[in-house]
């Protein structure tokens, strides 16, 4: 709901992207430096700390409702998504690692992120009776509450001997810093498949920041400030959907991922033109459509990556989406500057897509099956699956 607290503490739609484009330079300027933390130390407090930084941005917002503020609690949220981006993807991954699981990741995090996502429906559900008992205040405390709840569950993440052996500091852990770093930029920039795959892993995240938008199309469109949170939650319930059922398409061919994000840009044009509140119906279809692009294109760059500085390099995808996700909250900004309704911005992003389904169709590396070896615990082969018909 920070889009209308935003706009309902005096900030335009101009003033509301400069704020969306001072989260993303923040997160993209920490991006690829707190994947190699990560690779170097530990994981799960990383995690932890993330969750309290931004639930002391959050505090900022409804203590003192300001721009200076709202700048304030994106800078803090930023330093929180950085060290959370690559991180929590390259434990789980490297946890599936240790037990020979990696055959189950892509159902894993995609039911993780329906249980997530599902976890937002409830929430924006909630957000109606929250907003009409307490206001803006109830909304936000809520969330730092829940900001602390993250750290402690990430504190009761499991941690490999690898990652605990890591965690020190002075010298020795500058130089394991300094070689995750070059080990991961390294991977990212010479493996062509690596390179690839971090390209697309990066646009097709980067494009959904489109979602920050949703709330004030909502209201475009017709609905009122109480009703936006109830639209909300079929973008929410589609996403759910379809990483629920992203296991079902671990192995699906490039073209068939191509389809689906070119599929999402047309019903994106069409619901954002709709002119009515129905048009939230095709934005929610689009919106699971790139969802289950998204986890495909995370896991098969999680499949490509051979180093040891696993968290460097989704962090190094995690710097391209927050890139498009800059470009995303310029292009519109100056858009609305211009004079151009929400709609008509939103709708101006699934040309972008269809560019990014042109790309997916050449670029997407082919899926891999793991199988078990006789090597040491946590050592895991991969060997090229043959093209799905």
């Amino acid at each position: 709901m920070y889009a209308l607290l935003f706009a309902d503490s005096g900030l335009n739609t101009g003033e509301i992207s400069s704020l969306f484009v001072l989260w993303s330079v923040t997160v993209f300027v920490l991006e690829v430096p707190s994947g190699a933390w990560a690779d170097a130390f530990s994981r799960r407090r990383m995690l932890a700390l993330s969750g309290l930084l931004r639930g002391v941005g959050f505090a900022l917002w409804v203590a003192w409702p300001s721009y200076q503020a709202f700048a304030a609690g994106f800078v803090l949220w930023g330093v929180s998504g950085a060290m959370q981006s690559g991180t929590e993807a390259a434990l789980v991954y490297d946890e599936l690692a240790a037990v020979r699981g990696t055959d189950r990741y892509v159902a894993i995090v995609g039911r993780g992120g329906a249980v997530a996502l599902v976890a937002v429906m409830v929430a924006t559900g909630l957000a109606a009776p929250a907003l009409a008992l307490g206001g803006y205040g109830l909304v936000g405390a809520a969330s730092v509450a829940v900001c602390l709840a993250y750290a402690g569950v990430a504190l009761s993440f499991p941690e490999t001997p690898r990652v605990r052996a890591a965690v020190g500091g002075g010298a020795d852990g500058l130089r394991r810093y300094a070689a995750s770093l070059r080990a991961g930029l390294t991977e990212a920039r010479a493996t062509p498949v690596v390179r690839r795959a971090v390209l697309l892993a990066a646009v097709v995240p980067g494009l959904t920041a489109l979602d920050e938008y949703l709330p004030l199309l909502a209201r475009e469109m017709g609905a009122s400030t109480v009703a936006v949170p109830l639209l909300l939650l079929l973008p929410a319930g589609a996403m759910a959907v379809a990483g629920a059922l992203a296991g079902r398409y671990a192995a699906a061919p490039a073209r068939w991922v191509a389809a689906a994000l070119a599929a999402a840009a047309v019903l994106l044009m069409g619901g954002a033109l709709a002119g009515h509140p129905v048009g939230m119906i095709a934005v929610a279809a689009s919106f699971g459509l790139l969802q289950t692009a998204l986890v495909l294109t995370e896991a098969r760059l999680q499949e490509v990556i051979s180093g040891p500085a696993r968290a460097t390099v989704l962090s190094t995808a995690g710097f391209g989406a927050e890139v498009a996700a800059v470009a995303i909250y310029v292009a519109v900004g100056a858009g609305a500057e211009g004079g151009l309704p929400v709609a008509s911005l939103v709708a101006l992003t699934g040309v972008p897509i269809v560019l990014v389904s042109l790309a997916a169709a050449r670029w997407l590396p082919a899926p891999r099956e793991f199988t078990e070896t006789t090597e040491k615990p946590g050592t895991v082969r991969a060997r090229e699956a043959p093209e799905r018909g």
